[in-house]
């Protein structure tokens, strides 16, 4: 479980992480840098939100995670900081299943082509797929997108030599237990921590 720690302030997040949890999320470079200091050594950070080339040398080596990978550019950006830096940056290719034009990520269609170049780099090592379902009342109206990541990222294992699927991103407050149920290797956990 990745604690969702967008607009929490310090005291939030460290009340969290005293409570247990050992893996905090942030979706803005500059929360990210407030609070990154403090939680070093506390709780493995990952960076959850779309990320900007231009903010990648914020971010890039600063956490162990990056689960918003949605394009070519971006890869060789953080590839290219990676380098630079002497270090090999884990991160996840974002998809975006449900198709919806707010949300951030590779189509499905383009996903193989992007897991194939971005596992090339020898600054990267993609270790997994990460998506967000549509918002719905009901979880199992969504249930399909998480299948569908999943049945992706199968295919890409069997088909990319270089591609292993270790973890799965996906799933939130309101759906997670269909996600675990669909093969979720880590949830995002916000409102339910923090109201």
């Amino acid at each position: 479980m990745l604690a969702a720690t967008k607009n929490r302030d310090r005291a939030q997040v460290e009340a969290v992480v005293e409570a247990g949890v050992s893996l905090v999320g942030e979706n803005r470079v500059q929360e990210l840098l407030e609070k990154e200091e403090w939680l070093r050594g506390r709780a493995e950070v990952h960076f959850i939100g779309h990320l900007q080339t231009n903010k990648v040398r914020k971010v890039a080596g600063l956490v162990r995670l990056i689960h918003s990978v949605d394009s070519l550019r971006l890869a060789g950006e953080i590839d290219r900081r990676a380098g630079a830096g002497g270090f090999v940056q884990d991160v996840l290719i974002q998809v975006n299943v449900s198709g919806e034009d707010s949300k951030s990520g590779v189509s499905p269609g383009a996903l193989p082509w992007l897991v194939s170049e971005a596992g090339a780099m020898p600054g990267l090592a993609v270790v997994g797929l990460s998506t967000i379902a549509p918002m719905d009342d009901d979880p199992e109206r969504v249930r399909w997108v998480f299948r569908e990541l999943r049945e992706l990222g199968l295919r890409c294992e069997e088909d990319i030599e270089r591609f292993t699927l270790r973890e799965l991103s996906m799933g939130m407050t309101n759906d997670f237990e269909v996600a675990v149920e669909e093969g979720s290797t880590i949830v995002r956990i916000g409102t339910a921590l923090f109201t």
